[in-house]
């Protein structure tokens, strides 16, 4: 079942690899029904490891850019969160686990805990269950399940809601950039919104060039339904998220809900902001916040290499250059009769250096009982990685069989490397036949 949902989620994946996260998530038709695509599999997991933030983190950019939030510390000490709510001295405090998964107050912690999200009026009680929840596994329903270890946990004044919105702002490439998205049901799936109530779905495109307009801003508002000053407060919350979109090159920025207090305060309660990675060069601060601890080692090892792994349930470990043929090369060795135990995605531009680490990683995997190599050979040179692989199987005395098949650029070249070598390497005429003979070496 597992392998089933982590293919089902790699295909999604794959084709939001082809485009930015945001335009995948983003609007799609011009009814309103298709609004927003399935938001759950396009963020499970992806061959490019996207920036994700932790929630004060995303919080902490919108209060510098003059967002409002709740006000908040961060601590990673029971200690320091009871101290944290004592000079917070709110009404009532939320104490909220901090981990890149959905569903925390729903979730529940090795320590017996139950709920990664709680409320207390006791700075007392702050530090104890924050005791239960630090160095503790939070399993939720997006985590693996052995959870994820919680390092960190928010003290934030707890708000009351008298009406939540939704809104955000993606770029689309069906509309050549921004636009914004809002509903004034939110605090809810947004998709079911759509889904159920599609005329409470509104959207405004943006101007890249002219930027966001007055009227676009109070407009929405007015859509969202913020009256009298509330619609003007509104208005100016929006327009602060997008000069915030704009500066850290977001590819989008979901606020769920966008919150109205019975003070009379327009308040941004969650966020979500995805970032274009390709704007990384700029955007330092932010990338240099990327929190790895929640990440699997050997994606992370993987993309030192400008390698792309993912690890999934088989014994047949994929090696392949771009990700349609990974996902080629999953199904047809589904196909016989065999499991995938990961691909690792070269991409282009190799070099023989990054073939010995990808051959590094793959074997190290306990997992792997057969390696396949398709590589088709339009920018890459097959000769390169026919040395790189002969290097690796030297150098680390390779101990399980090595299915290759070659074609594209310099083949030939790269085949006479392989014969030549007089490594147990089992050559393939085409997908098919690598597949095959991949699946019967572990029944041998």
């Amino acid at each position: 079942m597992l392998q089933t949902s982590r293919r089902s989620a790699l295909r999604v994946n794959m084709a939001a690899s082809m485009a930015s996260q945001a335009a995948v998530r983003g609007l799609r038709a011009n009814t309103s029904k298709n609004i927003l695509l399935d938001k759950i599999k396009c963020t499970w997991s992806t061959p490019r490891r996207w920036l994700n933030l932790q929630e004060y983190q995303s919080k902490k950019l919108m209060q510098e850019s003059g967002v409002a939030v709740q006000r908040f510390y961060v601590a990673d000490s029971a200690s320091e969160a009871q101290e944290a709510a004592k000079r917070l001295d709110a009404k009532e405090i939320v104490l909220k686990a901090q981990i890149l998964a959905g569903g925390r107050g729903k979730g529940v912690f090795d320590s017996g805990l139950k709920g990664g999200v709680h409320l207390t009026k006791d700075p007392v009680v702050v530090g104890e269950l924050a005791k239960q929840m630090l160095g503790f596994n939070l399993t939720t329903k997006q985590t693996p399940k052995d959870g994820v270890k919680v390092n960190t946990v928010m003290v934030a004044e707890a708000l009351d809601i008298s009406r939540e919105t939704y809104f955000a702002i993606l770029m689309d490439r069906a509309y050549n950039g921004p636009v914004m998205v809002g509903s004034p049901q939110g605090g809810m799936d947004i998709e079911e919104v759509a889904a159920s109530t599609p005329e409470l779905i509104f959207k405004e495109t943006i101007d890249i060039i002219e930027g966001l307009q007055e009227e676009q801003a109070l407009r929405m508002a007015s859509n969202l339904g913020f009256k009298g000053s509330l619609q003007r407060q509104a208005a100016d919350q929006i327009k602060r998220l997008y000069d915030l979109f704009l500066k850290v090159d977001a590819t989008q920025v979901e606020i769920n809900p966008l919150g109205e207090t019975p003070e009379g305060q327009v308040v941004c309660f969650d966020a979500k902001i995805n970032f274009d990675d390709n704007a990384e060069f700029r955007q330092k601060a932010v990338f240099a916040m990327d929190d790895m601890t929640e990440s699997d080692p050997t994606e992370m090892e993987a993309a030192k290499w400008d390698l792309k792994y993912i690890g999934l349930d088989g014994n047949i470990a994929c090696f392949v250059n771009g990700a349609g043929l990974a996902m080629a090369t999953c199904d047809i060795i589904d196909l016989h009769g065999g499991k995938p135990a990961n691909f690792l995605d070269l991409g282009g531009g190799v070099k023989e250096r990054q073939v010995y680490e990808a051959f590094k990683l793959l074997s190290a995997d306990p997992k792997v009982e057969a390696i396949l190599v398709n590589i088709f050979g339009g920018i890459v040179n097959c000769a390169i990685i026919a040395n790189g692989i002969t290097k690796a199987c030297r150098e680390l005395e390779l101990k399980v069989p090595l299915v290759v098949r070659l074609e594209g650029t310099n083949v030939h070249e790269a085949k006479r490397i392989l014969s030549e070598s007089g490594l147990p390497i089992t050559s393939a005429n085409d997908l098919d036949d690598a597949a095959q003979k991949a699946v019967a070496a572990i029944k041998k």
